[in-house]
């Protein structure tokens, strides 16, 4: 079989050189999309909101969990409080103290935040950083980056 048409001899080539090509890009995928591809297998359990949260933290490298809504937070404390059988009192109990534990541990990060800010400003201070250059290292000093200290 002979193909006289331009067209039809390059959706032939196409065909066969297409699949073969494949393969070479996604060996070829970038370190990003490499995250991307990772990140969204562990998003699989979330939704709206906490998705795309879990998502913008994810890509951006971190690695502790999201602060979580109130009604998230309610909802551990019930699925915890109804694995261990709790009613009455000791659920009573037992739900406040876990809600607590929870406020306890966003307060503690928002200390050491604030920690951070405290020390990254000093230390901005002391090289006597003004204007955008105090700009970006306050902003890669909070995000952890070492390599511009």
């Amino acid at each position: 079989m002979q193909l006289k048409s331009t067209p039809a001899r390059l959706l032939a080539l196409a065909l066969v050189i297409g699949p073969a090509a494949a393969p070479a890009q996604d060996a070829a995928r970038t370190p990003q999309q490499e995250r991307m591809a990772e990140c969204n297998r562990e998003a699989a359990g979330h939704s709206g909101e906490a998705r795309k949260a879990f998502m913008s933290r994810c890509l951006a490298g971190g690695t502790t969990p999201a602060k979580t809504s109130p009604q998230e937070r309610m909802k551990a404390c019930n699925a915890d409080a109804n694995a261990k059988s709790l009613e009455g009192e000791a659920r009573t109990q037992f739900m406040s103290q876990c809600l607590k534990a929870d406020r306890a541990a966003a307060a503690d990060e928002k200390l050491t935040r604030q920690e951070r800010m405290k020390s990254c400003s000093a230390e901005a201070k002391a090289k006597s950083l003004k204007g955008e250059k105090r700009k970006d290292f306050l902003s890669a000093c909070l995000k952890g980056d070492g390599a511009t200290r």
